[in-house]
């Protein structure tokens, strides 16, 4: 999964004071007409009372870095009008937990729509601080200071698939061998050009030129969108320099396996 939780700087504070308890996505398979619900806990982790806000955001990323939060329900496969969720400001007592309930219901087919695949949209949980203009906890006086403060945001994804529909399918974008961060990796970027969302194994294998494998090297198991991309960084330092051939696999369950084979020199 791509990064989920975003820091912004905002003014000082130099750690989290509510937090999410559990996965930072949430999918299921559901039919048109369908409604299902879940829970988000947030948890307050300090001793004084806290407050946090709820909103929602659409979401897409792509593998050179960038991610697009964009109004609900802007982009073509967002389920954000699907989802309603309660409360949406929620103020905590010291060390205390609340959950905010949420339920998706799906639309049902029309002669102009017609559902298939992974649709997706964002749940934001952020914390309020104290002093703010939105926050309505008492503000204890004190001399005035200058700092940094940082607010972070929790950001969970929910998914829903169309049951029985869509397919799954990806597009290898290219590779290279990068050397940045002090390793030798094979960066390689892997779009969803397929209807369903996944979270596919990687793994690289290496061969010599005699046709011999030096063994299978691990990726990311990153979540891909419909529409969206990911960039593989798989560590190959402990290889010595020569030309190789690499083949690389993306598992995605079942038969949905794809292979991409490359010549690399390094």
């Amino acid at each position: 999964m791509r990064a989920s939780i975003m820091v912004s700087l905002v003014a000082v504070s130099t750690s989290a004071q509510v937090s999410v308890i559990g996965e930072l996505s949430q999918d299921k398979d559901a039919k048109p007409g369908e409604s299902y619900s879940g829970v988000i806990v947030v948890r307050n982790d300090t001793n004084e009372p806290q407050e946090a806000k709820v909103y929602q955001t659409d979401y897409t990323f792509q593998c050179d870095g960038t991610n697009n939060y964009g109004e609900p329900g802007t982009q073509p496969r967002s389920n954000a009008k699907w989802v309603a969720f309660s409360p949406s400001y929620l103020t905590l007592p010291p060390q205390a937990t609340m959950a905010v309930n949420y339920t998706v219901t799906v639309p049902k087919d029309s002669a102009g729509i017609k559902l298939v695949g992974t649709y997706w949209s964002m749940l934001m949980v952020e914390g309020i601080q104290k002093g703010s203009a939105e926050s309505s906890l008492p503000q204890k006086e004190k001399k005035a200071q200058m700092g940094i403060m940082q607010t972070i945001r929790y950001g969970i994804q929910i998914a829903t698939t169309i049951a029985n529909t869509g397919t799954k399918k990806i597009e290898f974008l290219g590779a290279a061998i990068d050397t940045s961060g002090g390793k030798r990796s094979l960066r390689i970027d892997i779009k969803n050009t397929g209807d369903i969302g996944m979270r596919p194994d990687v793994s690289l294998e290496l061969f010599n030129m005699q046709g011999a494998s030096l063994g299978k090297f691990p990726g990311v198991k990153y979540r891909i969108y419909p529409g969206t991309s990911v960039r593989q960084l798989i560590d190959v330092s402990s290889v010595p320099p020569g030309t190789y051939k690499a083949l690389v696999v993306v598992d995605a369950g079942g038969e949905d396996v794809y292979g991409a084979q490359y010549t690399l020199k390094f």
